[in-house]
């Protein structure tokens, strides 16, 4: 059984990934997440320093890089949609085999219900530990940017959802390959602005916005609810594994705890490379042992790899709760649910960089939770500090797709 139709896209998105990420590395004498950290700390002792002398020209000029920084991604997250999710679902949609739509089907679904797990956990346990408008008060010191620079995006993000779902899908049904080399060609364009002009700068307008919470005495309550957050989302994203075996167990009768200890080098692994990509040799290995059939795992494994990201759903998800509390507005189920439905959608078509899933979330916190751009740069910060809990999170998970695929194509 071949499907040379799905190992085509997959070898040339992750050939991507393992070159963004390899020159990443080449480029950089310490990784992303050491330097979020670092700016993290420095914007604190910046606050600190400026709210001890009364003296905020520092915490001032960072606030108007972060301002510019903000209008700046504003303008990007329209295109990213676009270039990220158009080709994404036109390189689903090429596939006509049955196994392929199921399994982005259970991928799908397996992000919703994370989603939704994420958002009852949160609701019920958030509130108990985060005071609603905690940080939402006013202020009178003055740490407002010296100037802007506004930026309109293009276009709004439904906008850029609607014509990215209407150009993925014409793209799949016509089967031309000039558009679609056209818009891989703008994916490859708009990666290079997330890789050079994105990433890099996150650290500092991070700082930016920690030193302005912090000069205004926020900090400490942000930091206590940062720290719940990251702890229940860590746990969530274990019993979610746990959950997933769970089904696999029901619907094939593997055991549940043998799957996973089997799983664990593949769990190692990703805490260690923080990318799926560069973890699918040591999960395919694994998907194997765990009783996968050869052609199902090469399959399988490659291609959720790509579009299954349950635990990102959880941290984007947890995230944002946190910060809407925080922020003096309570989460209600009308709220979101329609965020994790399209949350879903957008996890399927994430990029494979660095970051992808937060960069490609970052229309939606704007548009459907009217998200500021300060808190998007929580969310990324959030986001990254757990980056590495789950990708081991999203690839353990493939598995057990893998297993519940292959049990569907023997009963075939």
């Amino acid at each position: 059984m071949k499907y040379n139709y799905v190992r085509n896209f997959l070898e040339n998105s992750i050939t991507s990934e393992k070159r963004i990420e390899g020159g990443t590395k080449m480029s950089k004498k310490i990784g992303l997440l050491p330097k979020l950290i670092l700016g993290i700390i420095l914007g604190i002792i910046i606050g600190l320093v400026s709210r001890a002398l009364d003296f905020y020209v520092i915490v001032r000029l960072l606030s108007t890089f972060s301002s510019i920084f903000g209008n700046f991604l504003s303008f990007v997250i329209p295109l990213i949609i676009i270039a990220f999710v158009a080709p994404g679902i036109a390189d689903l949609g090429k596939g006509a085999g049955k196994l392929l739509a199921i399994t982005t089907g259970i991928a799908y679904v397996s992000t919703i219900i994370a989603g939704g797990v994420a958002y009852v956990v949160g609701i019920t346990i958030l509130p108990k530990f985060i005071k609603l408008g905690q940080v939402a008060k006013k202020t009178t010191i003055d740490v407002t940017p010296y100037f802007n620079i506004e930026m309109p995006a293009v276009m709004g993000v439904m906008t850029a959802l609607v014509l990215a779902f209407i150009l993925g899908l014409g793209m799949a049904h016509i089967k031309g390959k000039t558009l679609l080399g056209a818009a891989q060609d703008f994916q490859d364009v708009i990666k290079g602005v997330v890789r050079t002009a994105l990433i890099p700068f996150i650290p500092l307008h991070i700082a930016g916005l920690f030193s302005k919470l912090t000069a205004t005495g926020e900090m400490f309550k942000t930091m206590k609810a940062f720290s719940i957050v990251f702890v229940l989302l860590i746990l969530l994203q274990i019993i979610y594994i746990l959950f997933q075996y769970t089904i696999a167990w029901i619907m094939t009768g593997k055991n549940p705890g043998k799957a996973i200890k089997t799983m664990l080098p593949a769990y190692l692994t990703a805490l260690g490379t923080q990318s799926s990509a560069a973890t699918i040799p040591v999960t395919l290995e694994c998907a194997k042992k765990n009783g996968v059939s050869e052609d199902i795992a090469d399959f399988v494994i490659p291609l959720c790899a790509t579009i299954h990201l349950a635990g990102d759903t959880i941290t984007l998800v947890l995230a944002s709760m946190g910060v809407m509390i925080l922020s003096g507005k309570m989460p209600t189920v009308t709220m979101m649910v329609p965020f994790i439905l399209m949350l879903g959608i957008t996890m399927v078509a994430a990029p494979g960089i660095p970051g992808g899933g937060v960069m490609a979330a970052l229309g939606l916190l704007q548009k459907m939770l009217m998200f500021t751009p300060a808190q998007q740069g929580l969310m990324i910060a959030i986001h990254f500090a757990q980056d590495s809990f789950g990708t081991a999170t999203n690839i353990t998970g493939d598995c057990a797709i893998a297993i519940v695929v292959d049990k569907i194509a023997k009963d075939k």
